[in-house]
């Protein structure tokens, strides 16, 4: 529910800024977005005791440095509305949207061995290609036997188990004989 009314309020914003600006307010609502993080700062801002002017007062301290009035009355805007605890909806529906607009999405390598960098940039190289798309990963060492990769941008998720294709392996012999 959140994500739809974080979208509405993207769209908002995307009619009146341009990408780069809104590549420079995705990077705000990120900051913003990792202060409900902190158990305290959600405590203040979910608080009914707490005026609606004082939390307003907090996160147009946060947005300070942007030096925007737009910015300035959209987070006066989500204050009037009630609707502050959608920030880390907003933050991520915005790099979502950035990423489709630019086309560039960023993906994780899962792996329980090392993966040499040049094998990641090659996937990526690979991928890009195929999605016509710019595609980074960065790789996650984990106890996953054999690699996984994902791109949640894109929707995709690859993953070669050793265990799958081992029982593949065998399931070919075993038709052969």
């Amino acid at each position: 529910m959140e994500e739809l009314i974080a979208k509405r309020y993207i769209k908002a914003l995307k009619g009146e800024f341009d990408l780069k600006t809104v590549q420079n307010i995705s990077s705000l609502f990120d900051a913003l977005a990792d202060s409900f993080k902190d158990d305290k700062f959600v405590s203040i801002i979910i608080n009914p005791e707490v005026k609606a002017k004082d939390k307003s007062e907090i996160l147009l301290e946060a947005v300070k440095p942007a030096k925007s009035d737009k910015i300035n009355n959209f987070i006066k805007l989500l204050v009037e509305n009630k609707r502050i605890n959608i920030i880390p909806a907003i933050a991520k529906e915005l790099k979502r949207d950035i990423a489709n607009t630019t086309k560039t999405y960023e993906g994780i390598v899962y792996s329980d061995s090392d993966i040499d960098t040049k094998v990641i940039n090659e996937l990526a190289k690979g991928l890009s290609k195929k999605f016509d798309s710019t595609i980074s990963f960065t790789f996650v060492k984990n106890d996953f036997d054999g690699i996984k990769v994902e791109v949640e941008g894109l929707g995709i998720e690859i993953n070669f188990s050793k265990d799958r294709i081992d029982s593949q392996i065998i399931e070919h012999i075993i038709k052969a004989i």
